[in-house]
């Protein structure tokens, strides 16, 4: 079920309806059985894999909580990430594993590939890859004894499935979340008024944004031999506000239907596109996934503690698995390894104190875009090939007759102008502080431009399919 449906708009206000008046003891469980008909409501077969990783790491817990042994600590721990990560390998990387590795390297030929791709046809589960990291970080944490196992199986599936973030985040810890669902929380108006309003600005930045300038983005991706160095300038440009609008606005709708039920979510962004360096970049773009690499991986991985060499290697390391995680193809390994080369390289040239004071601000900033911008094109393109062709800016043998969306555009400056306001005090308080009549104009405007000006073509929210 996507947010920006008409199931959903069904959906939720019945959920809500609902919840209002059941018993404070019972709401957890409509929340639960909510979240499980949310995810059938795609794929109901598919709700089998977010019960499976349930009822492992439910039970590897429960024994991790029992026992004193480090070795037989070590073997449920390594139970639990086999398990979801087979599942990760078997459902988004087993395909491209044969087709982007062992033939490219000679092992299968190609009629052994097409026989196998021929019987092993799966469709990748939405969000498979959000909820089997959500659940790895409760069996980590109980493993390092930051938690107590949950005892309860069906409040843990809730913890798994919780709606609002269960298909593409915020990534919750079990630390931040579990307490919150159990609490027994009524449908306020404050929390309410808060809710829908990141949900409506979220639908606005999706709906008009990021599906606006989305066709815009298809034709000069799609047609890169055609296309002159000023369409491809801005189409890369277009791509980075299309990404961010896109997953920005799914996180505000999911913290902001959380917020309803008096659910905290953590936020996910904070204005990206002002980072002075790729580390700041990091801290503040999807942060519930840059956050669970730094606990999970780097720091496990030594993090800073074993001198400067390891240190450069814990960062690659961390950067290309994070850009593997967002898809099954070279391009997102490359992706993450500009990222991991970025940091490294400004870390040495001005990650100090007076390196900071003697460059400026706006160049770093400059810098920073431009590396993160570029990086783009290859998460964005088909194949590591595609990618290069694309940012070679060569001479093209006709000119692309590209459909500007102007009004696309428009809506495109609205947001990035809007991000850097509300990137200090965030929208809900930006309002907040201003007339009623205001706010009642600021509602009817987004109302009315989602209503009136959405993208013609419903686009799935980008990183659903991650």
């Amino acid at each position: 079920m996507l947010f920006n449906s008409i199931d959903f708009l069904i959906f939720l206000p019945c959920v809500v309806a609902i919840y209002a008046i059941l018993p404070v003891r019972m709401r957890w469980m409509l929340l639960l059985a909510a979240s499980y008909f949310f995810y059938g409501f795609w794929k109901v077969e598919y709700l089998g894999l977010i019960a499976f990783s349930t009822v492992v790491d439910f039970f590897v817990a429960r024994q991790l909580g029992k026992s004193e042994r480090a070795d037989q600590r070590k073997l449920l721990l390594i139970i639990s990430l086999c398990s979801n990560l087979g599942l990760l390998f078997t459902f988004k990387y087993f395909n491209w594993f044969l087709d982007g590795v062992l033939f490219p390297i000679g092992i299968l030929s190609e009629g052994t590939l097409n026989a196998i791709q021929s019987h092993w046809k799966l469709i990748l589960p939405v969000g498979i890859s959000f909820y089997t990291f959500q659940t790895m970080g409760y069996t980590i944490d109980v493993y390092y004894r930051k938690v107590k196992p949950e005892r309860n199986l069906a409040k843990f599936a809730l913890f798994v499935s919780f709606f609002p973030q269960l298909v593409a985040g915020p990534i919750e810890r079990f630390a931040h979340l579990h307490t919150q669902l159990f609490k027994g929380s009524k449908i306020t108006y404050d929390n309410f008024k808060h809710g829908a309003r990141l949900a409506l600005y979220g639908l606005f930045i999706k709906m008009c944004v990021a599906d606006n300038i989305s066709p815009m983005v298809d034709q000069v991706f799609g047609a890169i031999e055609s296309a002159s160095v000023g369409q491809r300038l801005l189409g890369m440009s277009l791509f980075a506000i299309q990404i961010f609008s896109d997953f920005h606005g799914y996180s505000l709708i999911a913290i902001g239907t959380a917020r309803i039920f008096d659910i905290h979510l953590m936020d996910n962004f904070k204005s990206p596109y002002l980072s002075q360096s790729i580390r700041e970049f990091w801290s503040r773009w999807h942060i519930s996934l840059s956050t669970w690499f730094r606990d999970y991986l780097y720091i496990p991985l030594g993090g800073n503690r074993s001198g400067q060499l390891r240190l450069m290697v814990n960062i690659l390391i961390v950067f290309i698995v994070s850009g593997f995680w967002h898809g099954a193809n070279w391009t997102f390994i490359a992706w993450g390894a500009l990222h991991g080369l970025g940091y490294l390289i400004e870390q040495r040239s001005w990650n100090s104190a007076a390196a900071t004071r003697s460059i400026p601000g706006l160049f770093r900033w400059f810098i920073t875009l431009a590396i993160v911008v570029v990086a783009w094109v290859f998460f964005r393109s088909a194949s590591i090939a595609d990618a290069f062709s694309f940012l070679s800016f060569s001479p093209v043998n006709k000119n692309l007759e590209l459909d500007i969306h102007h009004l696309g555009i428009g809506f495109a400056l609205l947001f990035l102008w809007s991000d850097v306001v509300f990137g200090r005090v965030g929208f809900h308080q930006w309002l907040e502080g201003k007339s009623t009549f205001y706010r009642w104009v600021v509602y009817a405007l987004l109302i009315y431009f989602i209503a009136g000006f959405a993208g013609t073509v419903n686009h799935p929210f980008i990183y659903f399919q991650f």
